[in-house]
């Protein structure tokens, strides 16, 4: 709820451990007064009783101070909004009212700049608060946006701040990084049109905090397009995270009478308990008010990608379901390869029938056979993309992003759909529509393999839109399937984990975390992904071994499935290459994993172990069930039995050990820790307790 003071000038945000305040001066000056532990608010009042500091030449009071910085007057902070009309570039804001929405949860604060209305916005979700903002035209003949991003967070006053990241690269997303913050801006972000693979839309402060102890406070943007954050530690120390859509300030939309633009959401949080608290803060807000049915777990899945590639035919992918049934596999997804002339990557993208040769009567047959296996079915698809041997683009080579007069840039030998144009949409929305019409399917993995080279439009008065433009449409075009077709799930993919952010989320059932399907290297991708997102939506695949995709390795089919049931289980080998005895070790793995999926997948995390270690592990705790998943890199000869200390279980309660049938008290488990009986090299185990 709201708390707002008598005086309409003072406003609270409280969740279950933290607030968040503001206030507006008699100067119509948005002002951050709080983040951090919970207040009450005549804390707050008191703080906003607080004069400014005075103006000098070279430094303003504004500066670090205000709740959402804009272009003009004394600051010289990044503004975090840039107006530009007819008559002068800037903005000179006067109050006009104040107002809640959601029963009272939102708090929506309303400016007026000569007819150019700007509302921000901010919402309580537990700890988390979401803040985004809404520019609108009122009658102005011309507004244009040059930036006009979500929010700029204020931290308190501390010394020695650390900034933690995620960058990384194709196949090797999601490393966590933490360094010192230093005086000036950091910035991270894409200029791709995607989210990228080289940064999650994330950060992380803190000054002294661990995984367990320590206050933390975390931000992270919801939209799937270019974007940017800001990490900035003025003159005077204090530090100021601005976040939103676009990277540049070259121009994001141009507003005609009445026309508005709301922002993405930048939400943040703060946490006492360290980055292990505050990943499952994030964790539950994304289950609770992001991830659509995350109360229902999702289903353990066979890819054929890894064990066909292009070369596909009804009967090889019949063959491989049926393995895929017989080890458990509850959904069955045929990879790129069905649709057109798709007999590799250089024709028939954007062409979303089955292919006659491969595909003579359709997709249906092999729907229904897997149907009869008992398993769910579902395609590839690659909609925002094109290639030039296609009969879509050779019927309308104008609708890719290009720049006339320049050559068209060609990735992975396709080009990038025009998604802001109208006529794009409706048609993608009707091939879409008439295959999941069509066909009995319950799952689309959607891919975007290519960034932004060429996004121009020809002919268009504001090309710079289509930057914006296109992932409003695409999530309009996701959101108008979803509610058209309610049975089937979407997976988000960019060549792995290239789109992966809280926009897509909010609209997808999983996300693809990475290409990379080696079980060793995929512990510190998905070790950095579990900083921001929950295990419910991180798919991880069991494939082939040596892993011929990336560098050759070697490993267990143990150490595989223990690491790909850290989060949503997949299996993507050739499995009609499998041995009997493979065969049968793998529906093993796969029961083991359906009986911990509910505590894997909506469980609280606990990282016991980070991969840098010798020996990774991490505990998952539903209620009075615990799993334990670890893994042990290499162990030389007289090195000590790994053990690891366990979180959250009661010291004075009982647990037994499902694998041994052994009783052990809390207080051991907590304080001298778990034997988890590996050695060697490349081991895994899973250890499931359960309180009695």
């Amino acid at each position: 709820m709201v708390d707002i003071a008598e005086d309409g000038r003072t406003w609270l945000l409280s969740g279950p451990t933290s607030s968040y305040a503001l206030h507006l001066t008699e100067a119509d000056e948005l002002l951050h007064l709080h983040w951090g532990p919970r207040i009450a608010l005549d804390d707050a009042e008191a703080l906003a009783a607080s004069p400014l500091p005075g103006y000098w030449p070279f430094e303003s009071p504004l500066d670090g101070r205000e709740e959402y910085p804009v272009e003009g007057g004394p600051r010289f902070v990044r503004p975090a909004l840039s107006v530009r009309t007819d008559e002068r570039r800037g903005t000179e804001w006067r109050f006009v009212s104040y107002g809640t929405a959601g029963d009272g949860e939102e708090l929506r604060l309303l400016f007026d700049d000569d007819g150019v209305a700007i509302t921000l916005h901010h919402r309580m979700r537990g700890d988390v608060v979401e803040r985004w903002v809404t520019v609108a035209n009122g009658g102005r003949t011309r507004v244009e946006l040059l930036r006009a991003d979500a929010a700029t967070w204020t931290l308190p006053d501390r010394e020695g701040w650390r900034l933690s990241q995620l960058h990384g690269r194709w196949a090797a997303e999601s490393r966590l990084t933490t360094a010192p913050l230093t005086y000036g801006e950091k910035i991270i972000g894409s200029r791709r049109g995607h989210t990228g693979h080289q940064h999650l839309p994330w950060v992380a402060l803190d000054t002294d905090a661990t995984e367990e102890h320590g206050e933390v406070y975390g931000c992270a943007l919801g939209w799937s397009g270019s974007w940017r954050i800001s990490v900035a530690q003025l003159p005077d120390g204090r530090v100021q995270i601005t976040g939103g859509a676009g990277y540049d300030d070259s121009g994001l939309l141009l507003l005609e009478p009445g026309g508005a633009y709301t922002t993405p959401v930048f939400a943040g949080l703060r946490s006492a308990g360290g980055f292990g608290a505050a990943s499952r803060t994030w964790h539950a807000y994304q289950r609770a008010y992001v991830v659509p049915d995350a109360e229902r777990d999702r289903p353990v899945l066979f890819n054929s990608w890894e064990a066909t590639h292009f070369d596909i035919s009804e009967e090889q992918q019949t063959a491989l379901a049926r393995r895929a049934a017989e080890i458990g596999c509850e959904l069955f997804v045929v990879d790129d390869g069905w649709f057109g002339a798709r007999t590799g990557d250089r024709a028939g993208l954007g062409d979303w029938t089955p292919n006659p040769d491969r595909f003579p009567h359709g997709l249906k047959p092999l729907a229904d056979q897997v149907h009869g296996l008992g398993m769910r079915f579902g395609i590839w698809v690659e909609p925002e993309m094109v290639n030039q041997d296609s009969d879509l683009y050779r019927a309308h080579p104008d609708w890719v992003q290009y720049q006339r007069g320049r050559r068209r840039t060609e990735l992975r030998n396709q080009l990038v759909l025009n998604l802001a144009r109208e006529d794009v949409q409706d048609h993608l929305w009707q091939q879409l529509d008439a295959l999941l019409t069509s066909t009995p399917i319950d799952y689309v993995k959607w891919d975007f393999n290519r960034c932004f080279t060429d996004a121009g439009w020809p002919g268009e008065p504001y090309p710079q839109r289509l930057w914006t433009d296109h992932v409003h449409a695409l999530y309009a075009l996701l959101d108008r399937l979803r509610a058209a077709h309610p049975g089937v799930a979407f997976e988000s993919c960019s060549g792995g984990g290239g789109r992966i952010d809280l926009g897509v989320m909010s609209r997808t059932d999983q996300v693809w975390t990475s290409d990379n399907t080696d079980p060793l290297d995929r512990l510190a991708i998905q070790h950095g992904f579990s900083q921001i997102h929950p295990a419910r939506v991180m798919a991880a695949w069991v494939t082939d071994s040596p892993n011929t995709q990336l560098n050759g390795r070697v490993s267990s089919l143990r150490f595989r499935f223990v690491s790909a049931m850290a989060g949503v289980l997949g299996v993507g080998g050739d499995l009609t290459a499998w041995s009997a005895e493979e065969l049968a070790e793998a529906r093993g793995w796969v029961e083991l994993y359906k009986d911990i999926r509910p505590v894997v997948q909506r469980g609280e995390l606990y990282r016991l172990r980070p991969p840098a270690d010798g020996l990774s592990a991490v505990q998952y705790v539903l209620g009075d069930e615990t799993v334990v998943l670890a893994w042990l890199r290499s162990q030389s000869y007289g090195e000590p039995v790994p053990t690891v200390r366990l979180r959250e279980l009661d010291p004075t309660a009982s647990y037994e050990c499902r694998e041994s049938g052994e009783v052990l008290r809390g207080a051991v488990l907590l304080h001298h820790g778990l034997r988890m009986g590996l050695k060697g090299d490349l081991d895994a185990t899973v250890v499931r307790l359960r309180r009695i």
